[in-house]
């Protein structure tokens, strides 16, 4: 196999190592989301003049209705924002590894006398 294709290969690993670790962090950014806009959902159903407390590390302090309510809007905008970012990095690496793979693919294909290559994928040798 040539150096360049080794390369290739190299890049595509390192690129699926990305994809998955910014599909991981997307799906802890959306879980945090979910449960953010329904502890908000659930505030509005709650007496503004109900006794409150928020959970800061291991300690429960006093809280009143509009602190948080506003700082849980916060967070869900802010997470809102921080999956969008993500899914926009995760559309970017999946372009960067089928453009790669692409390449590759075209790479081995010339290599091999321009043969046809099957839908095996990289080193999955030709017809």
């Amino acid at each position: 196999m040539p150096p360049e294709a080794q390369e290739k290969i190299e890049e595509l690993q390192e690129l699926q190592e990305t994809a998955q670790q910014v599909a991981e962090q997307k799906e802890q950014a959306q879980s945090a989301l979910n449960e953010s806009k329904t502890a908000l959902d659930a505030l509005e159903d709650v007496d503004e003049d109900a006794g409150m407390y928020r959970e800061i590390g291991e300690v429960l302090v006093e809280t009143d209705y509009e602190s948080a309510y506003d700082d849980l809007e916060d967070k869900v905008e802010s997470l809102e924002v921080r999956a969008e970012q993500l899914e926009k990095q995760e559309e970017r690496v999946e372009e960067q590894f089928d453009d790669l793979q692409s390449e590759l693919q075209q790479m081995l294909q010339g290599g091999a006398g321009g043969g046809p290559m099957g839908p095996g994928g990289p080193g999955a040798g030709g017809a």
